[in-house]
């Protein structure tokens, strides 16, 4: 069920995907990679469609909120069996994340990690994704490109969100954490960069 990397008994992160990407695209495991050599253990895991994707091929459309929902707590639920006492967050990639915020204060995780969060969809910036951040009560950490067109530094400075949640800037980022050439930054750099932030984001009390 698990796409386990990194050290076992410590911190667990349980990450779940984007909506167009499995748990073992360059990101995920770019991410995934970065955490584990600084000690964090990250499980991967596939929602039911991006799993029936896997087996029978062909492209599926995401399932709806709810099915996602109720994967995500069963992937929780699996997590927390797996790993005894350790503390277990939970977060992931876009859609993933998003998912993830909207169990967290009902799963009462020991915190929420949020990669390229969808605070919209592309080109409809009026189409906020963010009723639930404003008053959510679960430690969070978003990590954003600057220049995500799925919601840019400029945008998200302007909304609503609730004080529990801390905002780590991918310099010249776009979904993906990619910067542009001109920055002088490297993609590479930019999630290790991220895998920091997420990994003190973990240590701290």
């Amino acid at each position: 069920m698990f796409l386990e990397t990194g050290p076992v008994g410590g911190p667990t992160l349980l990450l779940a995907h984007g909506a167009g990407a499995p748990m073992d695209s360059n990101f995920m495991t770019a991410i995934a990679d970065d955490l584990a050599a600084l000690s964090v253990r990250v499980l991967r895991f596939e929602f039911p469609y991006m799993a029936r994707r896997r087996s029978e091929g062909g492209k599926r459309p995401p399932d709806r909120m709810p099915a996602l929902q109720a994967a995500f707590h069963a992937a929780l639920a699996a997590a927390r069996e797996a790993s005894g006492d350790a503390p277990i967050f939970i977060g992931g990639k876009s859609m993933g994340g998003r998912v993830a915020s909207m169990i967290a204060d009902d799963a009462r995780p020991a915190g929420l990690v949020c990669l390229g969060y969808p605070f919209h969809p592309p080109g409809k910036p009026d189409r906020l994704r963010t009723a639930h951040l404003a008053s959510l009560q679960t430690r969070a950490l978003i990590v954003q490109g600057e220049r995500d067109p799925l919601g840019r530094r400029a945008e998200v400075e302007s909304y609503d969100l609730a004080k529990s949640i801390a905002i780590a800037w991918a310099p010249s980022g776009d979904h993906d954490l990619k910067p542009l050439k001109s920055s002088g930054r490297t993609h590479a750099r930019n999630i290790a960069d991220a895998a920091q932030a997420v990994r003190d984001f973990m240590a701290a009390d």
